[in-house]
């Protein structure tokens, strides 16, 4: 549900006056707003994973506030003007209208990376109690948030669309917060009511270390993918087509996240549902493969037929010359869905085994790859800015999913050894 974001915005921002400069400065000021958020990210991942009794949510509790402060305070610096001017115009170059449109768009987005924090801690631990219906329920409120605010935005004061996204986007997520702690409301009461150790293996208590030490693979490796947003932004503006790029490429991202969504809730269900000794990967995995195809299958529809002219030009409001610019890099993102589902399984199998290293230098190898391919494409050999993004985006996503196979792979043999290992009974006295 929360994929219709995306194209509902656009939607909007293609209806309002100066669409294309709108449309460049609404992908820019998201970017930002994305990678400012990047670390709180994995905080669900850590919630579903490691509350168990009343210590550990307390300690992750006050291990995610001050993480939401520290996001919070990274999104102000960025927004002191001589900052932003550095960053907007000297390292990427932005035309001056696009740039003072993502200013100000950021600063209406400014509570966006406390409020997503706040929401996946307890979203984690409604999954983890097994309420996923309720996370549901919080999505359901943060759309209709979301499309009320623009819609009463768009017929009342009709301001600039990427202030109307903006302002749609932080109602929305600061409303699911406060709905997420009030369903989580049974769950925490639990989870106070429980002992210090509750089900934690002796010795392992969740300590603030071991928080750091679990989570903080995690937090790299959202932030350094989501940084690929934000890097190919940088890259697009010195590209051919820059303005076209900078507009088309929200859409193209939003339609492709609409069958990317699947994986992305997918490493939290293996989380809850592999087994401590992986007893349920065979199922879990069966499932992620017949996933994995027909969300790529989905966008493949979309990218190759009539579909992609009504989604672009109709539903997304697109003028032609944009929505020709849109097709291709769509096309070429049709296999992504297919290795989101596919690396969220790899991601749940290292995490429910507490190694979460490799994670990071997966991203680390995608984000390389991307940082290699699209200069070669765009800069060396003049690919229009879009285009040469997403067989970037591909190509580095096939990179992270080819070395996590192996890692994956020695958790699940150390299992099954583990498993096969029968204690032997103690000798009656």
């Amino acid at each position: 549900m929360i994929t219709v974001e995306g194209p509902f915005l656009a939607a909007i921002i293609a209806r309002l006056p100066e669409p294309k400069i709108n449309l460049a400065a609404h992908g820019v000021a998201f970017a930002f707003a994305l990678l400012v958020e990047a670390p709180v990210i994995m905080i669900m991942s850590a919630s579903t994973a490691l509350v168990e009794n009343r210590s550990s949510f307390q300690r992750l509790r006050a291990f995610t506030y001050g993480l939401n402060a520290a996001v919070t305070l990274a999104m102000v610096l960025l927004l002191v003007p001589p900052v932003f001017r550095f960053v907007s115009h000297a390292i990427i170059t932005l035309p001056d209208e696009v740039a003072r449109l993502s200013y100000w768009a950021l600063w209406i987005l400014l509570p966006w990376p406390a409020a997503i924090g706040y929401r996946r801690f307890y979203q984690g631990i409604l999954i983890r109690e097994g309420h996923t219906r309720l996370v549901a329920y919080g999505t359901v409120l943060r759309l209709s948030t979301m499309s009320t605010t623009g819609i009463v935005l768009f017929a009342t004061l009709a301001p600039p669309g990427t202030f109307v996204a903006a302002a749609a986007l932080s109602a929305a997520v600061c409303a699911e917060a406060v709905a997420s702690r009030w369903m989580a409301r049974s769950s925490v009461r639990r989870l106070l009511g429980t002992g210090g150790e509750g089900l934690q293996e002796p010795g392992r208590s969740l300590s603030f270390r071991r928080i750091v030490d679990f989570y903080y693979p995690l937090a790299l490796t959202s932030l350094i993918a989501l940084a690929v947003q934000p890097m190919l932004t940088f890259f697009m503006g010195r590209a051919p087509s820059p303005l076209e790029s900078l507009a088309v490429f929200p859409v193209v991202v939003a339609l492709s996240f609409v069958f990317r969504a699947a994986g992305l809730s997918f490493q939290e269900v293996a989380i809850a549902l592999m087994g401590k000794q992986f007893e349920r990967v065979r199922e879990l995995g069966r499932f992620a493969l017949w996933l994995g195809l027909a969300a790529s299958t989905g966008l493949g529809v979309v990218a190759l037929t009539p579909v992609a002219d009504f989604w672009f030009e109709t539903l997304s409001g697109l003028e032609p010359d944009l929505a020709r610019f849109a097709i291709l890099p769509t096309i070429l993102l049709v296999p992504i869905p297919f290795f989101a589902v596919l690396g969220a399984f790899q991601r749940g199998i290292l995490v429910v085994a507490h190694v979460t290293r490799p994670i990071t230098v997966a991203t680390v190898l995608e984000v390389i790859g991307i940082a290699i391919v699209f200069p070669v494409l765009g800069w060396k050999l003049g690919m229009i800015g879009v285009t040469a993004a997403s067989v970037a985006f591909l190509v580095g996503r096939l990179l992270s999913f080819g070395y996590l196979i192996a890692p994956c792979l020695r958790v699940l043999r150390s299992a099954a050894q583990s498993s096969l290992v029968v204690p032997s009974r103690p000798e009656s006295s």
